[in-house]
Formats: C-alpha cells, sequence, structure tokens
C-alpha cells in the first residue's frame, strides 16, 4: 500500500481515536505518520530524523494514547520537550486526540507555572506528563513524579536540547528511566552527541528520515511584525489600514479568539465574519460562500475551520497568532498566490516568538522581511492612493456616460460651479462625508522591538556539536560581566568544577523563568558558584523556580546579592 492511499483507519488504531481523527478531518497520515505508528505500536524504539512541522506529534502521540492502561494510576508517558511553549503546544494535541479516551490525563510541567497545579496534576494520576528538563528533574528530585511504571519516553528536537545547553539534564533523567520501556528520539539532525545518546539508551531502533518537500509559493510577499499580545487587535487595524486587499484570512489559535477578533473588525466597519469548529456545517458553508462572492472581505479562522478553504480571490493571509510549527504556516500561507497571482503574507511575532520566527525561515529557505506597525501617517497616505485608485478603476465603468451628462446639465444649471468642485462633493459623497485629513479612530500601537535589528538565521544549519557563531558571541556578550541598568545581580551554586557551560545557565533560567535571551545579562562563571544579571524585580515565584531549578545535575539555588 503506497502512502498516498494509506488512511489513518489502516493503521490499527482504536475507535476512540479514528472518531476523533475524523472529526478532526485527518483522513490520511503524513509521512512521519505513516513510517512511526506502525512500529511504536508493535512496542520497538524509534529515531524519528524529521523537521519541525511534518506532523511528529501526532506520530508519537496516537501509539502513546492507544497504549495506556486504565490499571496502572502511575505516569506511563513521558515527553521531554526544549521549551515551554513546545510543551503546551504537544500537550494541548494529546489531550485534542484523546478526547473520547477516558483517563487519559496529561500533566505539563515546565518553568514559569504555579508548582501547586503540577503537584495537584501528578497526584491526581496524570498518565502523560510533557515538560522540560529542568522542572522534570525537579519533580523526581522531590520524589513528585514516579517512573517506576513508566512505559514510554520520547526525546522531542533532541537537536535542540543540545543547542540549548540540556543535554547533560536529559542524560540524568534518562539514568533515573526503568529498565524496560519503549523509547522514541526525534531530531532534524543528528549530531554526535545526540547519535551517542540513541546508541546507548535505544534499543535496536527503527531509524525513519523525512524530508520536508513542502515550500513557500514565491510570488507571496512574506512580512513579519513585532506585536505583544494586548497591542495585536491595534496592529491588525493598521495593518488593514494600509493594504490593498480583496479577501483576507486572519489565523487565530482558539475559538474564542476567532470570534473576539471579528468583533474588533466589524466594529471598525469591516465586513467581517469568524468561523470555527463550533459553528454548524450549514453555517460555515453559508459564510464562505459570502466570502467567494465578495459580501464579506475577512475571515477569522482557526486552523481546523479553514482546513480545505479554497477561495481565488485572497490576497492577503494574516497570522495573527503564530502558527504552533512550519508546516501550518506553509499551509496558511499558501490559500494566497495561487495559480501565479502575487499574494500577501504577514506574520504577528510576539518577541518571546522569535526563535518559531527563525524555525519559519529555514523551513521554507526564504527570508521573511520585518515590517513595523503603520503609523498615522502612513495611514492617511493609504487612504489617498486607495481613494484615487477607487476613482482610475469608476473611469473604466461602462455606466459612467450617464453620469458624465448628468454633470454637464448640473453645470449648465450652476455656471459658476466648477467641474472640480462637482467632482470633489461627488468624492465627500462616496466617503459618506468624512474627510481624508480627518483624525485616525484608531488605537496607537508601539513595536515593541523596534530599531532592533534582528539577527538573521534563515541560512543557518547545525553543525556536529559546535555552537553556531551568533551563539558563541552571544556567550561572549553575557560574559562581559558589565553592570546592566535594571538588573540585579544574582549568585547560583554551580561552576566550573560541575562542568557547566554558559548555554546550560542561560537555557535553563529563559526556560524556567520565560525570560528572553537578551533580558540575561553578565554571566560570569567561577570554580564553585557563578553569577549572573536578571531583570529588577523578579516576582518571588519566578524567583522560587529558579533556586529550585537544575542544571547539570544541580540545583541552582538561586540568591540575590546585588540589587540595581
Amino acid at each position: 500500500m503506497t502512502q498516498e492511499s494509506l488512511t489513518f483507519s489502516s493503521l490499527n488504531l482504536s475507535n476512540e481515536l479514528l472518531k476523533t481523527l475524523e472529526e478532526m478531518k485527518f483522513h490520511t497520515p503524513s509521512a512521519i505518520q505513516a513510517k512511526t505508528i506502525p512500529p511504536l505500536l508493535e512496542g520497538k524504539d524509534v529515531i524519528g530524523l524529521a523537521q519541525t512541522g511534518t506532523g511528529k506529534t501526532a506520530a508519537f502521540a496516537l501509539p502513546i494514547l492507544q497504549g495506556l492502561s486504565d490499571k496502572i494510576k502511575n505516569t506511563q508517558a513521558l515527553i521531554l520537550t526544549p521549551t515551554r511553549e513546545l510543551a503546551i503546544q504537544v500537550a494541548d494535541q494529546i489531550e485534542t486526540l484523546s478526547r473520547y479516551q477516558k483517563n487519559s490525563t496529561v500533566a505539563i510541567l515546565c518553568g514559569g507555572q504555579d508548582y501547586r497545579r503540577q503537584l495537584k496534576q501528578l497526584r491526581d494520576g496524570a498518565k502523560v506528563v510533557v515538560g522540560t528538563p529542568g522542572r522534570i528533574l525537579d519533580h523526581i528530585e522531590r520524589g513528585s513524579l514516579q517512573l517506576g511504571q513508566l512505559s514510554t519516553f520520547v526525546l522531542d528536537e533532541a537537536d535542540e536540547m543540545l543547542r540549548m545547553g540540556f543535554i547533560e539534564d536529559v542524560e540524568t533523567i534518562l539514568a533515573q528511566l526503568p529498565e524496560k520501556k519503549q523509547m522514541a528520539l526525534f531530531s532534524a539532525t543528528m549530531p554526535s552527541r545526540i547519535r551517542h545518546i540513541a546508541q546507548n539508551y535505544l534499543n535496536d531502533p527503527v531509524s525513519i528520515e523525512i524530508q520536508s518537500k513542502t515550500a513557500t509559493v514565491k510570488t507571496i510577499e512574506q512580512k513579519f511584525l513585532f506585536a505583544s499580545g494586548t497591542q495585536k487587535s491595534a496592529a491588525l487595524l493598521r495593518v488593514l489600514a494600509v493594504e490593498d486587499f480583496q479577501g483576507v484570512i486572519v489565523f487565530v489559535k482558539t475559538k474564542s479568539s476567532t470570534e473576539e477578533v471579528a468583533q474588533v473588525l466589524q466594529q471598525q466597519n469591516y465586513r467581517a465574519m469568524a468561523i470555527h469548529g463550533d459553528i454548524s456545517q450549514n453555517q460555515r458553508e453559508y459564510i464562505i460562500t459570502q466570502f467567494r462572492q465578495g459580501t464579506i472581505d475577512i475571515l477569522v479562522a482557526t486552523d481546523v475551520a479553514a482546513r480545505g478553504l479554497d477561495v481565488d480571490r485572497i490576497t492577503h493571509v494574516i497570522n495573527f497568532d503564530i502558527p504552533f510549527d512550519c508546516e501550518t504556516y506553509v499551509h496558511r500561507i499558501g490559500r494566497t498566490g495561487r495559480a501565479g497571482r502575487s499574494g500577501t503574507a504577514v506574520l504577528f511575532v510576539t518577541p518571546k516568538e522569535t526563535r518559531m520566527l527563525n524555525m519559519i525561515e529555514r523551513h521554507t529557505r526564504q527570508r521573511i522581511e520585518k515590517m513595523f506597525i503603520p503609523d498615522d501617517r502612513q495611514i492617511k497616505t493609504a487612504r489617498k492612493k486607495k481613494f484615487m485608485a477607487k476613482i482610475t478603476e469608476r473611469l473604466q465603468h461602462e455606466n459612467i456616460k450617464d453620469y458624465l451628462s448628468l454633470i454637464e446639465e448640473y453645470i449648465t444649471v450652476q455656471p459658476t460651479t466648477s467641474a472640480m468642485h462637482v467632482a470633489a462633493a461627488l468624492a465627500l459623497l462616496a466617503n459618506q462625508d468624512e474627510s481624508l485629513q480627518e483624525e485616525l479612530r484608531l488605537p496607537q500601537v508601539s513595536d515593541p522591538v523596534k530599531d532592533k535589528p534582528r539577527k538573521h538565521k534563515a541560512d543557518r544549519s547545525y553543525s556536529e556539536d559546535k555552537p553556531s557563531r551568533s551563539t558563541r558571541r552571544s556567550n561572549r556578550e553575557r560574559s562581559s560581566g558589565d553592570p546592566q541598568q535594571d538588573q540585579d545581580l544574582f549568585r547560583i551554586d554551580i561552576g566550573r568544577v560541575h562542568g557547566v557551560k554558559p548555554g546550560n545557565i542561560v537555557g535553563a533560567i529563559a526556560n524556567e523563568a520565560g525570560l528572553l535571551g537578551r533580558q540575561i545579562s553578565g554571566l560570569k562563571i567561577h570554580a564553585d558558584h557563578s553569577t549572573v544579571r536578571l531583570p529588577k524585580g523578579l516576582p518571588k515565584n519566578i524567583v522560587k523556580d529558579l533556586t529550585k531549578a537544575w542544571v547539570c545535575g544541580r540545583q541552582l539555588n538561586l540568591s540575590l546579592i546585588d540589587k540595581a
């Protein structure tokens, strides 16, 4: 059976899982799913060499869910991810896929989240645990995460673990796992350190390599802008005010967001509607028909609701929320720029999502150009340009002759009125008596990282174990020791004698506290301890989390030395 003819129903999945996949309109597995699900269901270990965005989460999630036992009360599957964002994404997908399975509870163990909630999830018997290395180690040391009955372990984005300095923690966790277990390791590349882990910890694994074939269309102009969560709606209104569009799809992550964003657009007199999984099929088809016919200009949609949508008049795709993976981005923007026509794709990025932006560029092998949120001057200029374009378009209209004779008659009756004044009066009438110079009724918004050039990473490939040039430069900058304004100086109980590297410390702090790399500076590694500068006034709960975080098998024991 070829992959094209393969369906999920032929993969020996349970009826509960098949029902969920059917409702999600997933019929044909991706390449990584088709090759990974069968050996995992057979209990074999797997090495998956695949880029982010190839559907690998479902590839390991479906076999995990099918293999859960009602008789075992403790954690049965542990999934390790390099970042909190990826952990949340994986957990969300597992919860979605387990819709019709009883007792398939999922716990997320990451830094920056409430310990009490995590402890409660573990006490309640979470059967699947997804988390980052530092917090997972912490719970193992506390005894709150019991791995004695673990049957499956997944190491996701292993090369990212290496790049971010977590690989020692990963090996510490691997040493805590029961001898009898199933393992799956996924990585985009296979550096020597990751190959060593695979050889030491996996048992006769099935090796699978998937090359992503999807690329973006060159007729699509791709742009991104930085907008924080609270400013996204204002940024969207300003982007629409300057763009010359026909049909627009605005992609958001949640059902509730579709309604909220559509309402914001409607309040500004845009013809916008929301589509999501809760609307009926008849209503969906009605809205899409209106969109196709031009009665509606903007659709606000989730990825699931927009699946299969094919409308020729789409000129713009706006990623209001950044997609979870690269393949989704490619599918989203592929709805414009079809059949040789030009299209525009705009990606909204929060400062913390820069890593995903870089991954999308590497995946598509195309640079996404930075744009700034349009200001009032640009919007007023765009208004004039759009209005003049409408005049040019109407000059070609077949009914213009009727109005020419009417204007001639009017000037005959009103000889003191020039044709120029008549044209201006008609323009005012067409614009509903609104002046082109009228103050904008749009909320003000500032670019959160304006004037800070982004280091371009689109063409970077991972070498074996060698950090990239920009990573080495970043580490030197962090180690400079120059006092930073608005930063406090902290001590951590780990140093050179413990084998720690700058990347280990920076990665752990960034992940546990949810900080950006540029917020961590002045790192100095001494013999038995290190010092680092962090943003002034860190919340007590974050300081507490960092104190208990693990690096290279030791707790950081973070303590304040000097306030800014």
